[in-house]
């Protein structure tokens, strides 16, 4: 009886630490969100969760940057944000106007 505890003893704080390792791991390395984003064209610069299911994201592209609202079932631009410092100009539809 005396060895089940001490077994006991030391595998539960054990097995506690590395499910809290774990867990962190999974949060600071979470696939798909900040990382791994070099040269893309769309880049996710910040996301802020929003109660149970929404989210708000900063988004990256062309240079500008763009407020969305991710739910569920719906993904909306909320607002334009000014051009990223440093960017290049775009090519858009309006180049020949320069």
């Amino acid at each position: 009886m005396f060895w089940y505890f001490m077994k006991l003893v030391i595998m539960l704080p054990l097995v506690g630490g590395m499910a809290y390792g774990a867990l962190w791991l999974w949060r600071k390395y979470q696939p798909g969100l900040l990382g791994a984003q070099g040269d893309r064209a769309i880049k996710v610069l910040e996301m802020l969760p929003m109660g149970t299911f929404g989210k708000l994201a900063v988004v990256e592209f062309d240079g500008q940057r763009v407020l969305i609202s991710v739910t569920r079932g719906r993904i909306e631009k909320i607002a334009d944000g000014a051009r990223a410092p440093g960017a290049a100009p775009s090519l858009g539809s309006d180049w020949r106007a320069r």
